[in-house]
């Protein structure tokens, strides 16, 4: 094991020790074994849930003892896991035991998909391997589909490991009676390592460790080196996630299996596309093996099926959508450029027709009061003063916008976005100056971009010109929503600082939705 390494251990493991003694209840949940983690210990990349169903939900870690050598340090046999779910944070009301086998062609990942569970229920679980067990973890089944209930959840993404510290996901485990996170992408960077001081694009707090990702052990130890932070481990240990990807999981602005480096205006040197598929399949394998999915969005090669749908009883129906696989490549050059004639291709697609197609029958068939769209593009469109518009949104793709935008109409309905590293509160409207047929609710960055600032001068112009964006923070944080038959709600949680640790929460805004009256509202 080098240096690197060993330090990196040594920090998860103080650091959570320190994050259970801030949080009595996550402390609650480390059993002794856990409490003194030792070099070699398979669980050090945590554990996590996610995509609950109303009779069960997905439970995830991944064995990897050695977390940023080759293959977790695991070498090539497969092993037996053992995992145990119960009522009970001490595992005392066991409800379900079973094992699995991991198996290094997966990363030793282990995805149990459970079933039989009650709706709407808290659970605890555990895995046991190698004579070690992991941390307990939390997790919580949705609703039954007939049931009339209250939904609590998060948004958020946006996580650059080297522009700041995971505050935000320790305040985000400590938040209670949370039914799930939509995680919108970005939960690692691809960029290589920069030492501080170093230019490039924001600021260096700590360090990504190795060069720029590219192959499948690079994508991996990435995930392993960022799965390492304690806050994010707290978090993803207390919450079921909902997890999809944006560009980063990749590379910077890929869509449609085009990279970046497109041989455009921006990057005259063309990735040839047979060699970016395989780094795009690389990525793929990686970002399965280390999200907490069923099998379903197992990717073959370069085939991956990320988008789903979760019902939360009555309530809410949310459709999980994936705006990079199947997009058409970005208009005009990419970046913020004036439109051109590209722009107003009326059969651009963002989602791909099938994607399209699936979203707008499960509109359409829902009985859910709420039609929650999980993505990661902004919608809204955003002129700004220069005349430009941003290429990487909805804004590079009109046509695409305004039919999803009628699948929307008549229905109550928000979009979850994220991306932009800004959080905003937008009406959404089907023509300019028309009323709103839905609204959208922009998750800040966790991390990415550093402390941000309070004077906004580009947004504040931005906002003037186009009335539909009603609110703006360029503070760092997440999303906290609740969702009830006659409201969504939208409170704006942010922390002061990331380039230095341990920022106190604040609120910078609340906002409402009303059932049957769309438009952004101050609450």
């Amino acid at each position: 094991m080098d240096s690197a390494t060993r330090q990196l251990l040594g920090l998860a493991r103080r650091g959570l020790l320190r994050g259970a003694a801030g949080l009595a209840a996550l402390a609650a949940w480390q059993p002794p074994q856990a409490r003194s983690q030792a070099p070699g210990y398979p669980f050090a990349l945590g554990v996590a849930s996610g995509d609950p169903w109303p009779d069960g939900v997905v439970i995830w870690t991944r064995l990897a003892p050695d977390p940023l050598a080759a293959g977790g340090g695991m070498g090539l046999a497969p092993v037996e896991v053992g995992w145990e779910v119960a009522e009970d944070e001490r595992l005392t009301r066991p409800v379900q035991r079973g094992t699995f086998t991991a198996t290094p062609e997966l990363g030793h990942s282990v995805h149990v998909e459970l079933r039989g569970l009650q709706p709407g229920r808290t659970y605890f679980y555990r895995f046991r391997a190698l004579g070690q067990e992991s941390r307990i973890g939390r997790t919580r089944t949705a609703p039954a589909p007939g049931a009339e209930a209250t939904i609590r959840f998060l948004n958020a993404g946006c996580q650059n490991y080297e522009h700041g510290f995971f505050t935000a996901w320790r305040h985000a485990a400590a938040e209670e009676g949370i039914d799930f996170v939509f995680h919108y992408g970005d939960f690692i960077y691809e960029h290589r390592g920069r030492r501080p001081g170093e230019g490039g694009w924001g600021p260096v707090v700590r360090t990504h460790h190795g060069g720029e990702a590219v192959s499948l052990e690079d994508y991996r130890a990435r995930y392993a080196q960022y799965r390492l932070d304690p806050d994010l481990a707290a978090a993803q240990a207390a919450h079921p996630f909902v997890c999809t990807y944006d560009d980063h999981e990749v590379e910077n602005n890929w869509v449609g299996l085009i990279s970046q480096r497109d041989g455009g205006r921006r990057f005259p040197v063309a990735t040839p596309p047979d060699v970016f598929a395989l780094r795009a399949a690389a990525a793929f394998r990686a970002w399965y093996e280390n999200m907490p999915v069923r099998a379903a969005a197992l990717p073959r090669g370069t085939d991956i099926t990320a988008y789903r749908r979760l019902r939360f009883g009555r309530t809410l129906d949310l459709h999980v959508l994936d705006t990079r696989r199947f997009r058409d490549d970005q208009p005009c050059g990419d970046g913020t450029a004036l439109p051109c004639e590209a722009v107003a291709r009326p059969e651009a697609q963002v989602l791909g027709a099938v994607q399209e197609a699936w979203l707008r029958a499960g509109i359409a068939g829902s009985s859910a009061r709420w039609q929650l769209l999980g993505q990661q593009i902004f919608v809204a469109p955003r002129l700004f003063p220069n005349g430009g518009r941003s290429m990487d949104s909805w804004d590079g793709y009109p046509a695409a916008r305004e039919r999803l935008l009628a699948m929307l109409a008549g229905r109550d309905a928000a979009v979850l976005t994220g991306d932009v590293h800004r959080a905003w509160a937008n009406d959404l409207q089907a023509r300019p100056d028309g009323p709103p047929v839905a609204v959208e609710f922009v998750g800040t960055s966790i991390t990415s971009e550093g402390d941000g600032s309070e004077a906004q001068p580009t947004a504040a112009a931005a906002m003037s010109i186009n009335p539909h964006l009603k609110f703006h923070s360029n503070r760092r944080g997440y999303t906290r929503h609740v969702a009830r038959a006659d409201r969504l709600e939208a409170t704006y949680r942010a922390v002061g600082h990331v380039q230095q640790p341990d920022a106190p929460r604040e609120d910078r805004g609340h906002f409402v939705t009303l059932a049957g009256r769309p438009g952004v509202v101050a609450g």
